[in-house]
């Protein structure tokens, strides 16, 4: 009898600890056809050759993935999770992806553990930058793999995804947020021996969404972007204005963005625009007006097929296919 005592005090005691921990399996599948000019050399997949399958590519709607993440509540408000993020390439079934030019990475994606609380959150890892969080406000695709704001511009020049990464977010203040991260010089390892910073502030709430962003990358100018979108309903507006150098190059791209969005039930129907003022990212100095056109119609709530046509620095590059999200 006290055996059995025993083992039912330890089986409830376990299930309370369970019941305070969750683990969520997601990803999402995407692809379709296409043909990519930009950055693509002949006889390659998704090469500029002609039309070809495209999985993981500039013109997927975004690109396929499996995930894992976790949360423990650690009693007290204070909570403890992790995020690991794979990406997959239904071309042939490759995992993984390049961080940077010399390393493959699986969980290339997504990395970090996080604390949390009613202070906000503290992650460290790869994660988003803020910069990238900051424009996802009002970015009009939903920062599809061929936005052209994010193409031309390179998320202020930081990139959507920063190695190494010491992170703070705020909490949610009405619609306002904030968040900023820090990677040392030793991780980054730059010729200029220098670390690497990134702000991002954010008010999303009802129709309006605004971003303002700013970052240094070693020895970089400082990098700046701005932005805010008004859904009117069906029909929504954005604009950008964004000044963007690469990691330790005081060369810098700058110019603006426009776009709009329309909405038709299931239907949605989004021309986005940048021109460059000013274009030191070429030895040129050519200034570019880019575009993307995209059509989305909603088969479900987590499935949709796409068209889109993106204009990138004088190439053309168009995909069509579905997105299934789970």
């Amino acid at each position: 009898m006290k055996k059995s005592l025993i083992a039912l005090a330890v089986l409830a005691a376990s299930g309370a600890v369970m019941a305070q921990s969750s683990i969520t399996l997601y990803g999402v599948a995407d692809a379709g056809v296409g043909k990519i000019e930009n950055g693509a050399a002949k006889n390659a997949n998704d090469a500029s050759d002609g039309a070809q399958f495209i999985s993981a590519s500039l013109m997927n709607n975004g690109t396929s993935r499996l995930g894992v993440r976790g949360t423990e509540d650690l009693g007290g408000g204070l909570k403890a999770g992790f995020q690991f993020e794979t990406g997959l390439d239904l071309d042939q079934g490759n995992a993984g992806a390049k961080t940077d030019e010399k390393t493959d990475a699986f969980w290339a994606r997504q990395a970090n553990l996080w604390l949390g609380g009613s202070w906000g959150t503290f992650k460290m890892g790869r994660q988003f930058t803020p910069s990238y969080l900051a424009g996802s406000t009002y970015e009009l695709t939903g920062a599809a793999n061929y936005s052209v704001l994010s193409n031309t511009y390179n998320w202020a020049g930081i990139g959507s995804r920063a190695n190494s990464a010491f992170a703070y977010v705020t909490p949610n203040m009405g619609g306002f947020s904030a968040a900023a991260a820090f990677v040392t010089k030793d991780d980054l390892k730059l010729k200029s021996n220098k670390a690497a910073y990134d702000l991002g502030l954010m008010y999303k709430s009802g129709p309006v969404g605004v971003g303002l962003s700013v970052n240094k990358v070693g020895n970089s100018k400082t990098n700046y972007q701005v932005g805010g979108k008004y859904n009117f309903g069906g029909f929504a507006l954005a604009a950008s204005y964004t000044q963007a150098s690469k990691a330790d190059s005081k060369a810098i791209r700058r110019g603006f963005g426009v776009g709009a969005s329309a909405s038709f039930d299931a239907f949605t129907l989004t021309l986005d625009l940048t021109r460059d003022s000013k274009n030191e990212w070429n030895t040129s100095g050519k200034k570019y007006t880019n575009g993307v056109v995209e059509a989305k119609y909603a088969l479900s709530k987590r499935t949709f097929v796409y068209g889109a046509f993106l204009r990138l620095d004088d190439t053309n590059n168009y995909g069509i296919g579905v997105r299934h999200n789970f």
